[in-house]
């Protein structure tokens, strides 16, 4: 099991880098990406990920754009981990922390690109995410997040566009640990119980020299397993300013468990509270087709054979009844102090969630 990456000096245990340094089956180490134009014109999300103890590397690619959602998703059988590549796929780290390249090769399928990512404010490390329960650890991983801009070319379904920094925005993060991947355990103990459940909400927002990251999970009994908000400037010598717990105020889509909006206060930032009015400008279900979990012939770091690729097409109006249920990404447009920004507004709602009246 020797690779490339054992002759760097990179080594977290007494094994090869192609063992990790635990045993469980739902250890990952992924990518995920999101582009958009800073408006309602376009949302790509797209990722890949490693699963070393099931022995699969797989990538997905998913597209909003007007009524449809597409979707390129591929699979195979990992080998070197050091090969950021799935059948078409390829991620390209060109400058560690700062720019990367995401290829998806033409294929018979909808979308292509050839894109790079270059950070707008310095790789943030969030919070470490751990949750036990029934003496099983569920989720136990480290991430960190970068807002940036993109440039390059995207096709979809034969129309091309030409992504330049200016209006191309988005968000990155890498991480890392054990979450709940791979095809469907026997649920014991744990049947019944989601792995996660409540409120989760992911706003990382740019703006011209600045971003504020916002990261929060909440269970139906108002615990908080994670959360953190702190404003992150651009210049690196500036330091992060901690903004304290924040405070949400969401409106959902009536008869849905889609937001509508929102306004997130911040009472305890540095120099004086403030809010930040959020306005979603257009939304992908990112958890249908992609592998996060909504679907049972595809799942993150499930088997399919030695390469697989595949394409999917739905209109958004079909599929958002179920995927409403999932992580819900948007583009969205945030606005405090006279300033206006864009990025990534994700929430979910998982199970009763009382505060909105979810059942």
């Amino acid at each position: 099991m020797i690779s490339a990456w054992d002759d760097f000096p990179i080594h977290q245990s007494a094994e090869p880098v192609r063992h990790v340094a635990t045993s469980d089956r739902n250890f990952y180490d992924r990518y995920y990406f999101n582009c958009h134009a800073s408006s309602d014109e376009m949302l790509l999300v797209l990722g890949m990920g490693q699963y070393p103890n099931l022995g699969t590397q797989d990538a997905f690619a998913v597209v909003r754009r007007g009524p449809f959602h597409r979707v390129v998703r591929a699979s195979r059988e990992l080998g070197d981990r050091s090969e950021n590549r799935v059948g078409p796929f390829r991620i390209e780290v060109l400058e560690p922390l700062r720019r990367l390249r995401c290829v998806l090769e033409p294929n018979e399928h909808a979308i292509s690109f050839d894109l790079v990512f270059e950070g707008a404010i310095p790789a943030w490390q969030e919070p470490r995410h751990f949750i036990r329960r029934h003496g099983r650890v569920l989720f136990d991983t480290s991430r960190f997040a970068q807002t940036g801009r993109w440039s390059g070319a995207l096709t979809l379904a034969g129309e091309r566009f030409a992504v330049s920094p200016e209006r191309w925005w988005g968000t990155r993060d890498r991480s890392w640990g054990v979450r709940p991947v791979g095809e469907a355990e026997p649920p014991g103990i744990q049947a019944g119980a989601p792995s996660l459940s409540g409120m989760w909400n992911y706003f990382p927002m740019q703006f011209a020299d600045h971003s504020i990251l916002v990261i929060c999970q909440e269970t139906n009994a108002g615990v908080r397993e994670l959360e953190e908000a702190v404003r992150v400037w651009s210049d690196p010598a500036r330091p992060a300013e901690p903004l304290g717990r924040p405070e949400f105020e969401h409106r959902l889509v009536p008869g849905t468990r889609i937001l509508a909006g929102s306004t997130v206060h911040f009472p305890a930032a540095p120099g004086g509270g403030f809010s930040v009015s959020c306005t979603p400008l257009l939304a992908c279900c990112v958890a249908v087709g992609t592998g996060y979990g909504m679907d049972a012939d595809w799942r993150h770091g499930m088997h399919h054979g030695k390469l697989v690729v595949q394409g999917l097409e739905r209109k958004h109006d079909e599929i958002a009844p179920l995927g409403q249920y999932g992580v819900v990404d948007h583009v969205g447009r945030f606005e405090y102090r006279g300033l206006t920004g864009y990025g990534l507004y994700e929430h979910a709602f998982i199970g009763a969630y009382s505060k909105l009246g979810l059942a």
